[in-house]
This record gives C-alpha cells, structure tokens and sequence, in this order.
C-alpha cells in the first residue's frame, strides 16, 4: 500500500471535514451553496428560463448565495466554529427553505423545472441545517 492511500478515502466521522463534524457540515454548506451562487450569475439567462425565476433574480439570488458561502466558510474555517454562529447558520437555512416554498407560490411563476427544482434546493439546505444541529448537539455531548 503506498504511502497515500489514505488521502483518497472519505472522511471519517471524527475526521475535521467529514458531514458528521460541526466544520465539516459548514463545509458542505458553504461549498454547495457558494456553486450555486456562481452557476446563477455564470448561468443567469438560460437558468433563468429554465426555472421561470428570470434572470435578474437568479443574479440577485446568485450574489446572495456567494455572501452567504463566504461567512459560512469563515465559519467552517475556524478551529472550532462557535455555537452562536452555528445556530445563526441553522436558522438562516431554515429560513431559506420555507421562504424558497413560500416564494415558489407567492413570487415566482416557476416552470415545470422550477416547480422540481425549488423544493429539491429546499431539501438540500434543510439536510444542510439537519446535519449542522446534529453535529452541534453531538459536539456538545463530547465536550460536557
């Protein structure tokens, strides 16, 4: 077995960045939600009409979406990201999906595409804040 082997596996449960630990589930978020930003500003127009959002929506959003990544990356970064700010992260994405539902019916005339794709982007960012209060309420059972 060469030498690195290992750096190829997944991440362990107790690794840093592995889904299971505080930072590696802000990782996930900030990574996935920063791609997004970048493909609705790369891809405005043509997402755009995809999903029936527009394109200066999907710039708008897409912008959003890049801020946001960078301060949960920051918070990723940290040694150990504090629990204040990690719960802020949970909330912002609770509010994300019941806010991307509301506006799917409220806001937007989503084509057939965007009627599957608002609810699965819903689905991902509620696993994102899933798996960030998981982490942290298992943090905090290690820790005291």
């Amino acid at each position: 077995m060469s030498a690195h082997a290992n750096t190829l596996s997944p991440a362990r449960p107790g690794s840093a960045f592995s889904p299971w630990t505080v930072r590696g589930a802000l990782t996930l978020d900030a990574l996935v939600t920063g791609g997004n930003g970048l493909a609705y500003l790369a891809f405005s127009g043509p997402l755009g009409e995809l999903l029936g959002a527009g394109r200066t929506t999907l710039v708008e959003v897409g912008l959003l979406l890049l801020g946001y990544a960078l301060a949960v990356g920051a918070l990723a970064a940290r040694r150990q990201p504090p629990g204040p700010g990690v719960r802020a992260v949970i909330g912002v994405n609770l509010a994300w999906v019941v806010l991307s539902l509301v506006a799917m019916e409220a806001w937007l005339e989503p084509t057939t595409a965007g009627f599957v794709w608002i609810p699965v982007q819903a689905a991902a960012v509620a696993l994102f804040a899933v798996l960030q209060f998981t982490a942290l309420r298992r943090r905090a059972r290690q820790q005291g």
